[in-house]
């Protein structure tokens, strides 16, 4: 597969995150598919964390998924581990990806200690090609004696598929006068869609939380951010997402109003920066929708926005093309009215009380269009539901990725 230039939305460089207490990082480079650069990554948590997660709820999802959702509710007196490899997802390889799955998790479990219900394991790349997972557990060692708490920027880049740059983010806050910190990694590029999470994307932190009160956050936290970008509207059958608490810094987070704000903040910058890395991506797109009858026939309005190929190629081609918008609001069946609908990009209103706002210029609108960064406010006119959605525009690059995926 050609090397991918770096997103122009790409951040400047990889965040320096915090070491997490009782995390351990390390990655080789086992050749799943790529020639030249790790693409295994183990991470090892202390015994006694608690580890919660949202998955794709495709009806093909991998046999890692099924695994991973089976294995939740486990406890983890020995500890944990979490084991991620790219270019392939062993998705739909039938008993094969099943026996794959075993065979890395006993493998991890006897080489850090612990009972193979406390590895997670994790797959990302090509579909329907069985997993080499013997290239996997031959290199267990070297991972086992490679673990650092100052790996996590490895294990960012060991993850990626198609991904642009490596996507981490990280906060620290004080509660009761101690300190907490929350450190992420995230991949994703194509494939992206919400439907539970979305790609692969692993937290830790040092808070001390149960996993029944953790599932329960990172299941809220999850509607409010993964749950809410699109690049293509296609769902994956690997999407994971899981937060491990390590409880080192002895900090009870139950219930905190403060530490959920600082892992929500977390988790929708790594949302974003997915949305950043969209495959052939050149705009960032905020999609905000008011005044719906509801809140969920605002997610309609949004999402059909954010996914409507019309939509992103006008974005693209940076033309201010706003009925269709117009076609997409009538399109996601939600309750909307031509004369109380209105449309603004950024802060030029366009149109309102069913026809064009007597204000507006396509000149105003072509050079808005011309940012990097852009808002599609709709307002409904209907009532108090609201949802905002991210998304990126549709290029030509897209195709050309896409199109060469699996060579």
């Amino acid at each position: 597969m050609t090397k991918l230039a770096v997103s122009p939305l790409a951040p400047d460089r990889f965040p320096d995150l915090p070491v997490i207490e009782g995390v351990a990082f390390a990655t080789v480079a086992a050749g799943i598919k790529y020639s030249g650069r790790d693409d295994v990554m183990l991470a090892r948590l202390a015994p006694g964390s608690s580890v919660a997660g949202v998955f794709t709820r495709s009806a093909t999802r991998s046999a890692n998924v099924l695994d991973c959702q089976a294995k939740l509710v486990n406890s983890h007196t020995d500890g944990a581990a979490i084991v991620v490899n790219s270019g392939n997802s062993n998705a739909f390889t039938g008993k094969h990806g099943d026996g794959s799955v075993a065979a890395i998790c006993a493998a991890t479990a006897d080489a850090l200690g612990m009972p193979p219900g406390s590895v997670f394991t994790a797959s990302t790349g090509v579909i329907g090609q069985r997993l080499p997972h013997d290239r996997i557990t031959s290199k267990l060692n070297d991972l086992v004696n490679g673990l650092s708490p100052n790996g996590i920027a490895a294990a960012a880049s060991a993850i990626k598929t198609t991904d642009t740059f490596p996507k981490g983010a990280s906060t620290q806050l004080d509660i009761g006068g101690k300190p907490v910190r929350i450190a992420g990694i995230a991949k994703g590029s194509g494939m992206i869609a919400p439907d539970m999470a979305t790609m692969l994307v692993y937290i830790f932190t040092d808070a001390q939380i149960g996993q029944t009160d953790l599932q329960g956050l990172i299941s809220n936290l999850n509607d409010q951010t993964f749950n809410c970008i699109t690049v293509d509207s296609d769902t994956s059958t690997s999407d994971s997402l899981m937060v491990a608490a390590t409880g080192t810094s002895g900090v009870d987070v139950t219930g905190n109003a403060d530490f959920a704000d600082a892992l929500h903040r977390v988790m929708l910058d790594l949302a974003h920066q997915v949305v950043r890395d969209g495959e052939g991506a050149t705009k960032f797109v905020t999609v905000r929708v008011t005044g719906a009858t509801d809140d969920a026939d605002a997610r309609k309005v949004a999402m059909a926005t954010a996914n409507s190929p019309l939509v992103k190629t006008a974005i693209a081609g940076e033309d201010p093309n706003w009925g269709r918008i117009v076609m997409a609001v009538g399109k996601s069946g939600a309750r909307a009215d031509r004369d109380t609908l209105s449309i603004r990009f950024g802060d030029i209103l366009v149109a309102e009380n069913g026809w064009v706002s007597e204000t507006y210029t396509e000149a105003d609108g072509a050079a808005y269009m011309k940012q990097q960064a852009l808002d599609i406010l709709i307002d409904l006119g209907l009532g108090n539901g609201e949802s905002t959605v991210w998304t990126c525009d549709l290029t030509h690059q897209y195709i050309t990725i896409n199109a060469d995926y699996r060579s």
